[in-house]
């Protein structure tokens, strides 16, 4: 399974396989995958990926958790980028 949706992703969409921070304006590499879902949109199986870099870790997930939809912070080591 592919989290990131990286499978088929042209060079241009990810530059030398790096993962930018999610936040808006931020350029810094990230290195936490928030794992979230819409329960309205999403079976709840069914988990998507926002990127975080340390300083917007926490920002972010209280973003999604102040809407519920926050599941889980996993380092990206832990993500699944391959098909």
């Amino acid at each position: 399974m592919d989290v990131l949706g990286l499978a088929g992703a042209t060079p241009d969409a990810v530059p030398d396989g790096e993962l930018i921070c999610s936040a808006k304006g931020c350029g810094n590499q990230a290195v936490w995958g928030l794992l979230w879902n819409n329960p309205k949109l999403h079976t709840p199986q069914r988990r998507k990926v926002w990127l975080a870099c340390d300083e917007h870790r926490e920002h972010l997930e209280q973003f999604l958790g102040a809407r519920s939809f926050w599941k889980q912070t996993v380092p990206v080591a832990e993500l699944d980028r391959a098909s």
